[in-house]
């Protein structure tokens, strides 16, 4: 089959609609219209369905999707291996990242591995977790680095730890001396809590839920950097993941104290590619680097 073809193929899957694809290609609906009929008949089978909103994938649509996406990468990194050794070893990494990682932790890895590989570059991506995964499986993005509750379809995951959740406050905070703290515990102070689609704000609601509790935050937000300000800033706490502000903590003057609701210890940290992709050589340098940096500080910090 066709790469020209196939990725059509992929727009219009991924857009729902020929008229959307056609936007963002910029390529006629009817020469769109033409490959994939050219696919359908190929193949003797349809690929989509048409419905009044749109088009969504067959049964055969599905099971080309994948084959496609692992193929046109596979030729992305064929030719981008042999790009690279006529440019000095250039590469690009795509990374989509959950929000908490995004503004100290990746840029630390970034910057440690252009010392051994000068000619990577770096694309970053922040989202809520279920898009980066998404991004991977779709193939926009290489790597996903997120807070997973639960394992997903067509998804490798090279490492998977599990990450509870701190509550995060200044260290002269009365609280920030207990070795650990229960929700309950934080309800007598101002509360500072992500925005609906995180994690984090999951497993609390769920938590609340169960135990009865009701907190009224006075500060809400989708940006884990305005959160942490704030806190910096007042009595009140949040809530995190370790890694998430672990080389933060005597800087900002903060401290991190685990939460002891076993609801808060649900979710895992992963690095997730797609499934059965075979990935560069340095992409997978990058990745083994991740995975040291995750788990001993010290790898990224000189």
């Amino acid at each position: 089959m066709d790469n020209t073809a196939l990725r059509y193929f992929l727009e219009v899957a991924r857009s729902g609609s020929l008229s959307k694809a056609s936007e963002r290609l910029f390529v006629a609906v009817s020469a769109l219209s033409r490959q994939i009929a050219r696919l359908e008949e190929e193949l003797g089978t349809p690929l989509f369905e048409r419905r009044p909103r749109g088009m969504v994938l067959s049964e055969a649509g599905r099971m080309l999707a994948e084959h496609a996406r692992r193929s046109l990468l596979e030729t992305e990194r064929v030719i981008g291996e042999i790009r690279g050794l006529n440019e000095g070893g250039r590469a690009t990494i795509r990374i989509a990242s959950s929000e908490g990682l995004a503004p100290h932790f990746l840029p630390q890895v970034f910057a440690h591995f252009l010392k051994t590989y000068p000619l990577t570059h770096f694309q970053l991506d922040v989202s809520a977790p279920s898009v980066a995964t998404q991004r991977v499986r779709e193939g926009t993005a290489d790597i996903a680095l997120c807070f997973s509750l639960a394992p997903e379809k067509e998804i490798a995951v090279h490492y998977s730890q599990r990450a509870p959740v701190f509550a995060l406050m200044r260290r002269d905070h009365p609280l920030a001396s207990r070795e650990s703290v229960s929700l309950r515990d934080l309800l007598h102070w101002p509360i500072a809590m992500h925005n609906q689609g995180v994690t984090i704000r999951q497993l609390f609601d769920i938590s609340c839920s169960l135990e009865g509790l009701i907190f009224e935050p006075v500060f809400v937000s989708n940006y884990h950097v305005a959160l942490q300000s704030f806190v910096r800033l007042s009595d009140a706490i949040t809530l995190t993941g370790y890694l998430t502000v672990r080389g933060r903590l005597d800087v900002e003057g903060l401290a991190a104290v685990p939460v002891a609701n076993p609801e808060l210890h649900q979710r895992t940290l992963q690095i997730q590619t797609m499934a059965g992709r075979t990935l560069p050589q340095t992409m997978q340098a990058f990745l083994d680097l991740l995975m040291r940096a995750i788990d001993d500080e010290s790898v990224v910090v000189d």
